[in-house]
């Protein structure tokens, strides 16, 4: 062989091998989660310090007993605004810090399992990705009405009934029946753009942090689906339950087998519904679970947890080499709502216009929740942070903090 062939070739492979070597990431497997200390990375430890030192100092005032903190709050105050689903006593100001796969910084307890709210959303719609990489879901543009057969709710209480006494009563849930819930998608469920219109668990749409004249709340005029985006928890409910009849399993289950055991999270992660939103499944009992902790019920999980899901979506749906969620869903979980640009789908906070959090990447996006929980993802800048009960004005400079301490951090 020629020596000059051989010797590029031989660069050639060298090349190729550095740079399979300069890609490859950390990925913890299950029970451990490596810790590094900030000068290893080259980070700044007494501006890390600083970080988290402001976290703690800024921990949410807000009551432990959730239960207490729920009607001290607007949600108890809304119209049928009562819990229906458990709420579990909150722990101290809590986070990590999570800098090219290793933890570079952590305060509280990690490993304590709290409610996350509406981070759960984020773990929702991962269901109806799931489905739509399996082709359960042909696409998410599909009607949602099209997948729907009859819904039987779990009623125990009706078995001694005499159902000539409730002629008029429906026997099954139908989630689309009207008109205008006929046109709603799985994509304006996941964008929060339905406008959906009904009762679900007892709680009717309306109910849900009312806007306006209360005489008109349910006589309004509907707005298209796709047109306005608005927050509501009901909806999202409705897209927890429609899922659950696509894959025709209850949805945690759905989320052991697809991620959780896929990306080495703990046993301790629950995630939950109502006391009244079991169903009858194909013979079985089955609950609905919530995207959220409006009323009660969703997601308990520990930080360690949040931030593999977080990890898990920083790296684009792979994990050490195993897809979990296709790229594309991750991408199009972050492509913005054209009616509300700060939002992908649930519940992906974006920070388009860097409107969110100015010290931060517009690429970065966040996983957030009430309380707050946020899970802040930084592909720019190889960054996860979890924070818990922190002040939501706060949680902005909290981010900013943790670049600074970062070598050449982008922003």
């Amino acid at each position: 062989m020629n020596f000059n062939i051989k010797i590029t070739l031989i660069t050639i492979l060298y090349l190729i091998c550095h740079q399979s070597k300069a890609q490859t990431h950390y990925f913890p497997a299950f029970g451990e989660c490596e810790e590094k200390a900030p000068n290893d990375l080259q980070v700044d430890a007494s501006k890390l310090k600083a970080a988290i030192d402001f976290a703690i100092q800024e921990e949410s005032t807000e009551n432990k007993n959730l239960k207490l903190a729920h009607y001290q709050s607007a949600f108890g105050r809304e119209p049928l605004g009562f819990p229906i689903g458990p709420l579990k006593d909150r722990g101290e100001a809590t986070g990590l810090i999570i800098y090219k796969g290793y933890v570079i910084g952590k305060w509280g307890d990690p490993e304590r399992v709290d409610l996350t709210f509406s981070v759960a959303k984020s773990i929702l719609s991962t269901t109806v990705g799931l489905a739509v990489d399996k082709g359960l879901i042909k696409s998410e543009k599909d009607l949602a009405y099209k997948y729907m057969g009859p819904i039987i709710p779990y009623e125990p209480q009706k078995a001694m009934m005499n159902k000539s006494d409730h002629l008029s009563e429906e026997d099954v849930i139908d989630l689309f029946e009207t008109d205008h819930n006929k046109k709603i998608t799985w994509e304006h469920l996941l964008r929060q753009t339905s406008d959906w219109e009904g009762t679900l668990w007892g709680k009717p749409d309306w109910a849900d942090r009312p806007q306006g004249n209360s005489n008109e709340w349910l006589t309004r005029e509907r707005n298209a689906p796709g047109t306005v985006y608005m927050y509501n928890d009901t909806r999202v409910n409705v897209l927890a339950l429609a899922a659950m009849h696509v894959w025709r399993k209850p949805l945690p289950q759905v989320l052991k087998e697809n991620v959780m055991d896929k990306i080495g999270a703990s046993h301790t992660w629950r995630w939950t519904g109502y006391e009244n939103s079991f169903v009858i499944l194909d013979g079985q009992i089955a609950q609905s679970v919530s995207g959220g902790s409006h009323w009660g019920g969703g997601m308990f999980i520990s930080a360690y947890d949040q931030a593999r899901f977080g990890y898990l979506t920083l790296r684009k749906g792979n994990w050490d080499g195993t897809r979990v969620i296709s790229e594309e869903w991750i991408n199009k979980s972050r492509t913005p709502t054209s009616v509300q640009t700060n939002y992908g789908f649930m519940n992906y906070f974006l920070n388009t216009d860097k409107k969110e959090i100015p010290g931060a990447p517009a690429s970065a996006f966040f996983h957030l929740g009430a309380g707050v929980n946020m899970v802040y993802v930084d592909e720019e800048n190889d960054l996860v942070i979890v924070t818990r009960w922190i002040k939501n004005d706060k949680k902005s400079e909290l981010v900013k903090m943790v670049l600074e301490s970062i070598p050449n951090a982008k922003n």
